[in-house]
Order: structure tokens, then sequence, then C-alpha cells
């Protein structure tokens, strides 16, 4: 395993050094700049492709270090204003190979003044982008209230509300003020359910359990139910899952729990991680483990399960609604393409064969504080009638 991770941290330095070569040559070198500036530009550019690896490495540290936070902050700023800078350099470039192809046809172009002024203006862009994703993903996410719509839901039932939260990834930049917002926010919405879909943590317990502590807070009810994201699996997932329970947070790795609304059940499963088995053989998510022995007559079965590929397994089982997280929307442009090369759904509401899945864009961020296009939320689930 070290080894392995070793291997990747080697290849991610060495694209995060293309990258950064790739932007310089890109843009310093047509710039209207003088010598000073553009040899500025290029130690930014050297100490970001410092700062970035340095900032990795204290995110994942497993006991806290001197300066470790600080580091991290650096890191994962420059990450994602480097991220900005590479895709608008990127665009910047196919802007100017269709100018460029446009003027081989005859087409009036002015090539030189163009790539002068986009030199200058692709810095601004990515600048404008990181400040602006700092101040999305730093302030409060916003209630989302979604209705799922249930047919032959019983009358007590009806505007029942489940409120989620997922992807808070606690961590060297998300702490326990951030945490405790989030869940006054929760409990002001007065749900009848909490429901947690993972990647609460990014570190270890040692490191972060002083800035878990506002979830023993949460409140409801019917229960504040919790399952595993990849990222618990990533920190340490059996000290975690102790911590969590330890919190008064109701774990389901695999199994469900019943609730009873006026003599009408409502089943509440919960799956590990999709990925849960590649770190141990005995927590393989399961959709049918965790609906076993559950009454076949219960007027709704919800399906808490981290990652939205777990609907594949989990429609021809009964399930009602299944609410994930995991891809928090793409978090910033132009990741939330990719999403869908791993994942069937992005955000939203979605029936797949008869059985709602819902995708939370997440209530945290992972990695660079920065969030555009994709908004964090806080999730107000409620069951209507249809």
């Amino acid at each position: 395993m070290a080894l392995s991770r070793s291997s990747f941290f080697l290849r991610f330095v060495t694209l995060i050094a293309i990258g950064h070569a790739y932007v310089g040559l890109r843009l310093i070198a047509d710039a209207p700049v003088g010598a000073a500036i553009a040899t500025g530009g290029w130690l930014w550019l050297a100490l970001s492709c410092v700062l970035i690896p340095m900032g990795m490495l204290s995110r994942r540290a497993s006991h806290p270090r001197p300066w470790g936070g600080t580091m991290a902050w650096f890191g994962l700023l420059a990450l994602g204003f480097f991220s900005s800078l590479f895709v608008f350099t990127l665009l910047r470039d196919v802007a100017l190979l269709i100018a460029w192809i446009a003027s081989l046809v005859g087409a009036r172009v002015p090539l030189p003044s163009l790539r002068e002024g986009s030199a200058l203006l692709v810095p601004v862009l990515a600048l404008l982008s990181s400040v602006v994703g700092f101040i999305n993903a730093r302030g409060l996410a916003r209630v989302v209230t979604v209705n799922v719509p249930v047919a032959g839901l019983p009358e007590a039932l009806e505007n029942f509300t489940i409120v989620q939260i997922s992807d808070v990834h606690v961590g060297p930049t998300i702490k326990a003020g951030y945490v405790r917002a989030i869940v006054d926010a929760v409990n002001a919405e007065r749900p009848d359910m909490i429901a947690v879909t993972g990647d609460v943590v990014d570190g270890s317990v040692e490191m972060l359990s002083a800035h878990t502590q506002p979830l023993a807070d949460l409140h409801a009810p019917h229960g504040v139910y919790l399952v595993t994201g990849n990222h618990e699996y990533y920190s340490g997932a059996s000290a975690w899952v102790r911590e969590f329970r330890r919190l008064g947070l109701r774990v389901l790795m695999n199994e469900h729990a019943v609730v009873d609304i006026a003599g009408n059940k409502v089943v509440v499963a919960g799956v590990t991680d999709y990925t849960a088995e590649s770190h141990d053989a005995m927590q393989r998510s399961d959709p049918a483990r965790a609906l076993a022995g559950a009454s076949a007559s219960a007027a709704v079965k919800i399906l808490l399960a981290h990652q939205p590929r777990s609907a594949m397994a989990a429609a021809p089982l009964g399930y009602t609604l299944q609410l994930s997280g995991h891809t928090h929307g793409g978090q910033f442009f132009p990741w939330g393409f990719f999403v869908r090369l791993q994942q069937p759904f992005t955000a939203g509401l979605y029936l797949h064969q008869g059985m709602w899945v819902y995708v939370s864009r997440g209530t945290g961020y992972w990695g660079p504080p920065k969030r555009l296009w994709a908004p964090s939320e806080i999730t107000r689930i409620r069951l209507v009638r249809a």
C-alpha cells in the first residue's frame, strides 16, 4: 500500500511539474510584460509547483505536525488557483488554434494582439474564479428542498422529512466552527430524520475528533443515521465508526433500522462505501444484505449509499429512495463533466428502474476551498404522495 501511494504521489508531482511548465511556456512567453514581471511569473510557478505537493502531504498526515495546517491551506489554495489557470490556458490555446485556422482561410485575425491580450486575461480569470469559488465554498451551505413523490404513500407519512448532509470533509481547512454551523442549520429545519451519507472526514480520529464533536448535537425524533464513504476508509474506517457511534450517530453497515409512524413501517437501510471491499474484504457493500429481514410490506424503504452507482444493485431490490453524495456535483468547472465517467448520476433527483435516487452536491468540499457552478447544500427531502 505504501509503495503504491509513493508511486501515485511521484506521478502526481510529475504531472504537476509538466502542467506548470506548460502554463509558463504558453502564457509568460506571449505576455507583453517586462523581464522583471516575467521572472516573477516563473518564480510563482516554481513556488506553486512546490506548495501543491507539500500541501497534499500535509493534508494526508495521520498525526498533527507543526505548521501542517498552514501548509495545507497554502497548498490547497495554490492547487485551486492552478487548476483554473491550467484550464483557462487550455481553452486559450483552443481559441488561438481556431483563430490561426481562420487566418489560413483568409479571415483577418489580429493574431499577435490576440496572443498578448489573452495571455494577460487568463491569470485574471483564474484569480477571479478562485476568489468567487472560495467565497462559495466557505459560506454555509444553502438548504435545498426536494419533493419525492411516492405512489401509495400512507397519509401519516405525507411530508415526512429527511435532512441529508454529505461530503463535509472535516480536515485541514474544515474545522469545528464550520461543522457547528452545519449542525445548527440542520436542526433548525426540525427534520423527522437525518441522513449523513459519507465522507464526513479527511484525517485520523486523533487529528479530527475535536472538530467532529458538534455532530453529537444533531437531533431528529426518528434518528440520525450515517454510512461510510470512501474517505472514511482512507482515514481509518473502523476507528471512525467507533467515534461516530460514541457521538450518538447510528452507523448502518449493510444493515437497516425500522421506524414506526402511526403503524406505518419505514425501513432505513445503509451500505458501506462502494469501494469498501478494496480496504476490507469483510465490508463489501451489499444493498441486499442491508435489506435482509425487512418487512416486504414496509410503506417506504430508504437506502443510504455514499456513491450513486450503488443504485444499479439496489433498484431491483424494491427500495423506494436512495440518498447519495460523493460527486460534489463536480465542485468546480470543468470537473463536473468527468463525474459521469465514474458515476451514473451527477447531482439532483433521478428515477432509476422505479427507484428514486437523490445525489447531493455535498455540504462541504474536498481539496481546494473552491466551488463554482456546484453550490454546496443541506438537502431537505420531503416524501409526498404521487
